[in-house]
């Protein structure tokens, strides 16, 4: 549910700010938002077939906490420029993401009331089955390399 509205309202962020930089002569639309969203969604399709639930959710809170990052600096920005009517924009919108961002941290939280649960591929078909498996594989291969003989070495040449 929270995801949903977060795509909502980065749509609506999108079809307002496309007004708002035509004004100045820019234009995010086709190129930028169809190569930056193929590239978001390749990363985050990938990313979801190898990730829990919990860690997906915590990888949405970030994007979430970087959006919001992003808007407080513009509206900072534009402030220092003296452009009142683009800091309100952009506070505007940070506010409003921000409350989004609150309510994603809250469900990334509420996960580890369900552990079972927390853990399930992010990803529920068979591609996020199978990627949960490889990356379980990995992690275990990675504790045993921690927990051997050159773990230790290398803890020990780290410490020094």
């Amino acid at each position: 549910m929270v995801l949903r509205r977060g795509s909502v309202a980065c749509q609506e962020l999108l079809d307002e700010l496309a007004g708002r930089t035509a004004e100045h002569g820019l234009h995010g639309f086709p190129a930028a938002q169809g190569v930056g969203g193929r590239l978001a969604g390749v990363r985050n399709n990938t990313g979801d077939l190898l990730l829990e639930r919990n860690q997906a959710m915590r990888v949405a809170v970030l994007d979430v906490q970087h959006l919001t990052t992003l808007l407080g600096y513009l509206g900072r920005l534009a402030a220092t420029r003296d452009d009142d009517q683009l800091a309100g924009f952009h506070r505007r919108w940070e506010a409003r993401l921000r409350e989004l961002e609150k309510e994603a941290r809250d469900a990334a939280i509420a996960l580890g009331g369900d552990p079972a649960a927390a853990v399930v591929p992010a990803e529920q078909g068979p591609l996020g089955r199978a990627g949960q498996r490889v990356a379980n594989a990995v992690g275990t291969a990675g504790e045993a390399i921690d927990g051997s003989a050159l773990g230790r070495a290398a803890r020990r040449f780290r410490r020094t």
